[in-house]
């Protein structure tokens, strides 16, 4: 095996089972055609699965099911990238993150300061669609996953029980964050988080 092929292989041990990535994340270890070519050897071989092109993944494997679907997250940070590109899960697929909803959608959508990129995963589309920077506010925070996710399901539709399930989810330092970012939430909602805050 050359060099570069060991370079590559042992870093994607290094991360283990559900890493994705893309031939980025290797190109400190050799140029760009040398890494694709140690990238396109190892999905023949079977040792990583290519998702789409320039996405690949080293997958995890299950007893009974055998090899899994990969996690719709680690797809969008490797369509992302490296370079401190923020990504939010947004529509249908952050209201089934929080419970909201028990169907996972076929088309999952993140907000993104980055560029806008689709891939698609199997039966799954991911998409990163670029927004801007008051939706970016609060990414990575359970308050903006829940922004998004009541932007999903829509005024008229909250009752107590999407109320009870979004309190399931909260601990006291969640709920200071809520307060916080109200003011990146359109009023409806921001009167939902300091409902939520408050433990009303």
């Amino acid at each position: 095996m050359q060099t570069i092929d060991k370079s590559v292989i042992s870093r994607i041990y290094g991360n283990g089972r559900g890493w994705v990535f893309s031939p980025n994340q290797f190109l400190d270890l050799g140029g760009r055609s040398a890494v694709g070519v140690a990238l396109h050897r190892l999905a023949k071989a079977g040792t990583i699965r290519r998702l789409a092109r320039g996405i690949y993944d080293y997958p995890k494997h299950h007893p009974t099911f055998g090899v899994l679907a990969p996690d719709p997250d680690a797809v969008a940070k490797a369509l992302a990238g490296k370079h401190a590109v923020r990504i939010q899960p947004s529509g249908a697929y952050a209201a089934n993150l929080l419970g909201l909803s028990e169907q996972v959608p076929a088309k999952i959508s993140f907000l993104t300061d980055g560029a806008a990129k689709r891939v698609k995963v199997g039966t799954q589309e991911i998409s990163l669609k670029r927004t801007s920077p008051r939706n970016m506010a609060t990414a990575g925070r359970l308050s903006g996953l829940i922004i998004q996710a009541l932007r999903y399901v829509g005024r008229t539709r909250v009752d107590d029980r999407t109320l009870r399930r979004l309190k399931q989810k909260l601990s006291d330092k969640d709920a200071q964050s809520l307060l916080k970012d109200v003011a990146y939430a359109p009023a409806w909602i921001g009167d939902i988080l300091r409902r939520l805050a408050n433990g009303n």
